[in-house]
């Protein structure tokens, strides 16, 4: 998936006029900087990208001096977070008339982005990346090839994603951190559009796309296009799966009584697999085991983004702890929703948060955690509710709602298999 010059099989060149430009466009630099999100920066004409420097120059060959410009842009979408946004690597800009050589010439225009950010975590992946990069392939490149030019695309996350990185493009992708490379392209993008968390607006889109789409956009890349998987019964009475995430170690907001949750589930008539994510799990493997499931339940968190891969129709409860309901509607229920799942929520009572052994239960932390919290979602007020809070379940109460889980569930198998 990365390029070198043997992959790319292009023949280079220091021609630099020999690079097609767009018709009906003069060469230029642009950049819209009016997105609470994001920038966007475009270089409509022969582009030279040298990574050692960070630099890309536009190349106008039809005047001996263009005017010197010069823009900079950090090409991650969380331009109002600015401690992460000082930790993506600032990328240059320039129309200078002096450029470095072209040793690798492509035929397709590059897109620019960086994954330094808060990757690492599966949500922030999907959020800051693929989703944004959905948006602005189908907003900027619909039917076209271009090659993906990554700042900070480590070993392991393209060995990772590489199944969804070529969906996205055919052709390698050029790591700008460890090429040494001098590249040509017609033309250039630098940045990813955001339409907020979790969110693909088609009011803003070219084509009216939607998330389904995206979802539709992920069994292309990890289901083969198989949309309905066949399952494989293990018993002669067909029982819905159910997929319990689960939540191990320091990490908060793990379930205490797991293996009692999980026996509740089986006498209600589910097949539950406990589900334990790891940085090295195969998403192929995730995606074939969560899209031929009927159910997932599991507590607000990272690994609940796998909800992406069941098919539209099946259940997905998000446990919602304490002080967490805004944070949960905008990181899964919003995106549930318009996927078509069917979407429950679990709202835990105090009696079955740890935070009752920490905390007075008629403290305002407790007793109302909108209040607590107010507009200050500090990193002080995040650790109280996402580190420092694990979920005890009241089982008689866990066991009437997983009556109603397993009614929708058992639905969904008898008519989608």
């Amino acid at each position: 998936m990365v390029a070198d010059k043997k992959d790319l099989e292009l023949k280079s060149t220091s021609k630099l006029d020999q690079l097609p430009r767009p018709p009906s466009q003069s060469p230029q630099i642009s950049c819209d900087r009016s997105h609470h999100d994001y920038d966007l920066c475009a270089i409509t004409g022969p582009t030279v990208l040298d990574s050692t420097i960070s630099t890309l120059f536009l190349v106008d060959s039809s005047t001996s001096t263009p005017p010197s410009i010069v823009e900079k842009i950090r090409p991650y979408p969380r331009k109002w977070e600015k401690f992460m946004m000082n930790r993506i690597k600032e990328l240059t800009i320039t129309s200078s008339p002096e450029s470095p050589k072209c040793e690798v010439q492509h035929h397709v225009p590059a897109l620019v982005f960086s994954v330094g950010g808060y990757t690492g975590n599966f949500w922030h992946e999907f959020n800051d990346g693929f989703i944004p990069l959905f948006i602005t392939v189908n907003s900027i490149f619909p039917d076209q090839d271009f090659v993906l030019v990554i700042s900070k695309a480590r070993d392991w996350w393209v060995n990772k994603y590489a199944d969804l990185l070529q969906t996205f493009s055919k052709y390698p992708i050029v790591k700008l951190d460890d090429d040494n490379t001098t590249h040509c392209f017609p033309s250039a993008t630098l940045g990813l559009i955001s339409h907020g968390f979790m969110t693909i607006d088609p009011a803003l889109m070219p084509n009216s796309e939607t998330f389904t789409h995206f979802r539709a956009f992920l069994d292309k890349a990890y289901g083969n296009g198989r949309f309905h998987p066949i399952l494989k019964r293990n018993s002669p009475v067909a029982r819905p799966r159910l997929v319990l995430p689960s939540r191990k170690g320091s990490l908060g907001r793990a379930i205490l009584n797991e293996d009692e949750v999980k026996r509740v589930a089986e006498d209600v008539g589910f097949d539950v697999i406990v589900f334990s994510p790891t940085a090295k799990t195969s998403l192929r493997e995730a995606y074939a085991l969560i899209n031929s499931s009927h159910a997932m339940v599991g507590v607000h968190g990272a690994a609940l983004t796998h909800s992406l891969f069941l098919r539209p129709g099946s259940v997905f409860v998000q446990v919602v702890p304490l002080g967490l309901e805004w944070v949960a509607e905008v990181c899964f229920a919003k995106s549930a929703r318009v996927m078509g799942l069917n979407y429950m929520e679990y709202k835990i009572n105090a009696e079955e948060s740890s935070l009752v052994e920490k905390y007075d239960r008629n403290e305002l932390l407790i007793k109302d955690p909108g209040a607590f919290r107010g507009n200050n979602w500090s990193q002080a007020i995040m650790n109280i509710y996402l580190k420092e809070q694990n979920v005890n379940f009241d089982l008689v109460r866990f066991r009437e709602y997983t009556k109603e889980m397993y009614k929708k569930a058992k639905q969904f198998m008898d008519r989608e298999g």
